[in-house]
This record gives C-alpha cells, sequence and structure tokens, in this order.
C-alpha cells in the first residue's frame, strides 16, 4: 500500500508539502498542489483518516439532524447536504430526532461523540436541552429549515453554539410565499379560506399563519380562527384536522396546507367527503412535490429550495468553522408560486401565467441574510379580471 513518503517522491516534493495538500493545513502553489494530487491518483493513495484527525482536531465530517427524512422534501435537503459536503470533502453522519426534545438532546450528543467537526440540526418545537447542550460544547451548529428568535436562541454562557449570537440559520422564506398563495384565493373570490397548520411551536408553522393573516388583511377579510386548525405537520393529522373544517355550519370554500405530508391527509379527508377539487372546494399547498403534477386537477403549490437548502447550510458551516468568531447569520432562501388548476383556474390560465414564478427576487449568494434584501410583492394580483368576476360570490362571509 503506498504511503506519504512514496506520493511525496512522486511529485518531487516534501512530506510535509503532500500534507498540507490533503489536509488543507496551508496554502500550496497551484502546480504543486496538481502535482501532489497527480501522484495520489497515480499511485492509489489513500490518507488514514483516522490519523489525519489526531494530527488536525478535525474528522471531516458534519453531523445532520432532521426528522421525518422519509418526507420528500428533507429527503431533498438531504441529497443538497449529501452532494455539498462530498464536493468539499466531508462525509456525513445522520440521525432522525423524531421531532422529540428528549430524543432530539440524545442523537445530537451521539453525533457529537463521534467527534463530528459540525452539526446541521432542523430543531424541534423545543429546542431549550439541545441549544444548552450546543451550547455547552461550544459545537459549530447551522440550524436548518427552522430558526430561532433572539429569546429561544438565548443561553446561559456568552455565547450560543455557533458564535456570539447564538446559531447559523437557513432556511426557505415562509410569510411572503404563504401570503402569496393565500392572496391567489381572494383574488378568486374566496372569502372563507381554511388554513392547516403545522405543529405548534415550530417557527415554520408561525410564519406560515402570519403570512395567511397578513393576506387576509390585504384582502380586507377579518381573520375567523375556527378556520385555522393544526395537522401537527403529519398526514393522518391533517385529515382530521381537515374534516373538523368541513363538519363547520359554514365550511370553507377554499384550503391551504403547510407542507406535503398534509396535503395528502387533506386530499383523503376530502375524498372521504365526495368533495371534488376545485369544483367542490379550491385547494393549494405550502410544498410543492414530484408527483403534485400527476394529480387531477394537478396542485398549485409554493415550490421551496429544498436542496439548495442544504447546500446552503453546509456552505454557512463550513464559513463557521473557517472563521469561528464572525457574527451568527440567518440566510433566506425565496420560494416559487407554482400555478396550476386545484385554486380553480382553467388549465388555459395556468400555462399562460406561467407554471413557475419567484415569490421573491433572489438576493446575495442566491438567498438573503435576514433583515436585508427587496420588498416582496404582495400577495394576490395572479387572477384575470373575469376569473375574479366569476368567482366573486364565493364565501360571502366576510
Amino acid at each position: 500500500m503506498p504511503t506519504m513518503a512514496d506520493v511525496a517522491r512522486s511529485a518531487g516534493v516534501s512530506v510535509a508539502t503532500v500534507s498540507h495538500v490533503l489536509n488543507g493545513t496551508r496554502p500550496v502553489l497551484p502546480h504543486t498542489r496538481q502535482a501532489v494530487l497527480d501522484a495520489v491518483d497515480a499511485l492509489g493513495y489513500t490518507p488514514n483518516s483516522l490519523a489525519r484527525s489526531l494530527v488536525t482536531s478535525r474528522t471531516r465530517s458534519i453531523g445532520l439532524a432532521v426528522s421525518a427524512i422519509s418526507n420528500p422534501f428533507f429527503t431533498e435537503i438531504l441529497q443538497g447536504v449529501e452532494a455539498a459536503a462530498l464536493e468539499a470533502g466531508y462525509s456525513l453522519l445522520i440521525a432522525d430526532p423524531h421531532d422529540d426534545p428528549v430524543h432530539e438532546r440524545k442523537v445530537v450528543q451521539l453525533l457529537h461523540e463521534r467527534r463530528v467537526d459540525g452539526m446541521i440540526v432542523a430543531p424541534s418545537a423545543d429546542p431549550h436541552a439541545l441549544m444548552d447542550y450546543l451550547a455547552r460544547h461550544s459545537v459549530p451548529t447551522v440550524f436548518l429549515d427552522r430558526v430561532l428568535t433572539r429569546d429561544e436562541g438565548a443561553t446561559s454562557g456568552p455565547e450560543g453554539p455557533a458564535g456570539p449570537a447564538g446559531p447559523d440559520q437557513v432556511c426557505a422564506e415562509n410569510v411572503e410565499p404563504m401570503a402569496r398563495l393565500v392572496g391567489h384565493l381572494t383574488a378568486l373570490g374566496h372569502r372563507r379560506i381554511g388554513l392547516v397548520a403545522g405543529l405548534p411551536g415550530l417557527s415554520t408553522t408561525t410564519e406560515r399563519i402570519a403570512g395567511y393573516r397578513q393576506a387576509l388583511t390585504s384582502a380586507g377579510l377579518r381573520h375567523d380562527e375556527d378556520l385555522v386548525v393544526s395537522g401537527n405537520s403529519e398526514s393522518s393529522g391533517a385529515e382530521r384536522a381537515t374534516a373538523a373544517l368541513l363538519a363547520r355550519p359554514e365550511p370553507p370554500t377554499a384550503l391551504v396546507t403547510a407542507n406535503n405530508a398534509m396535503t395528502i391527509g387533506a386530499l383523503r379527508a376530502l375524498h372521504r367527503q365526495g368533495l371534488a377539487v376545485p369544483d367542490d372546494i379550491a385547494l393549494c399547498c405550502f410544498d410543492d412535490f414530484a408527483w403534485a403534477d400527476l394529480f387531477s386537477p394537478r396542485l398549485t403549490a409554493v415550490a421551496q429550495p429544498s436542496r439548495e437548502i442544504g447546500a446552503q447550510a453546509v456552505q454557512v458551516l463550513l464559513d463557521r468553522l473557517a472563521t469561528p468568531d464572525r457574527p451568527a447569520r440567518t440566510v433566506r432562501l425565496p420560494c416559487a408560486f407554482v400555478h396550476r388548476t386545484s385554486c380553480g383556474c382553467p388549465e388555459e390560465q395556468a400555462r399562460v401565467l406561467g407554471r413557475e414564478e419567484p415569490v421573491r427576487r433572489l438576493g446575495r449568494e442566491g438567498g438573503r441574510d435576514e433583515g436585508t434584501g427587496p420588498r416582496p410583492d404582495g400577495p394576490g394580483g395572479t387572477a384575470s379580471a373575469s376569473a375574479r368576476s366569476t368567482l366573486s360570490e364565493k364565501g360571502t362571509t366576510s
């Protein structure tokens, strides 16, 4: 088996130079670096990862803790994380916290005990034990998909788990895309719009409810809290929640689901009631998925940039590892409005308006840091005047 010394002789450099090239511990001239890499390929040299980690105190591994890995949204995030980590020369250790705070704390500790260089975590609705552990052990961490407020991210020490201001965070926009989705329904004439919201306590749930309310306010509609029900971010919960909405004396004329799993549950409840979409009730969903275009009717949805979220989380973590003392940041990535026909628009109109429209213009590096970036377009405004006139009598209660 070839050794590092063999690589050094073949490349005509010192063993120390080979080490610097392979470990990235010191800049090396491009032609020298290429000579080392060519020698590695020619000899079939495989670095000893264990020995390297003892020297550098780095394992070149990342811990990923996300729940519901079987969910297509998180599956695509995983693919984005894995591809970006591999490109940067990092391996991935994966755990499922099951959105349970106690289990979350355990799996994060297990990942940490395997000496990962940093972690990417989708925190649960109660992340206090997680935050305490990460802060106590100064684990470089990026929170994924969900964000914490300053109060939630506070720790008893002077620093959070990722830096002076707490963890870095990467997620999609939630408020404006949901407002766009609901605003499209109000523009079509709907006045009673039900929302099947996610698990209470998650930032995604809070922000999407805020977007729903923002759209109603913009349309001059009052907030009927009885039209907002929790599907607990999963299919069976959404099925029960949708059934409860349909059983109301004045059921909604349109329905919005706040993630893809809940869309399946809502569709199941509508089918059990013998209701057709969109003839009996319009349906829009937050989270596009691969087969949404295969339903009849095709599902109008907000599409999150799931792979980009995963890749961006890796980049933010690598930035943290390179500069441990820099201020923490929250990066928001834009979503797209995918206009199909479950909202009640005819097939021809969906094609004319475009299958996919950005809800927010791209900011810096494909996203934006929290607190910066252009203002979003207002909700709604996509329906034609004739469509608004045709549906103006829907849900007359305001």
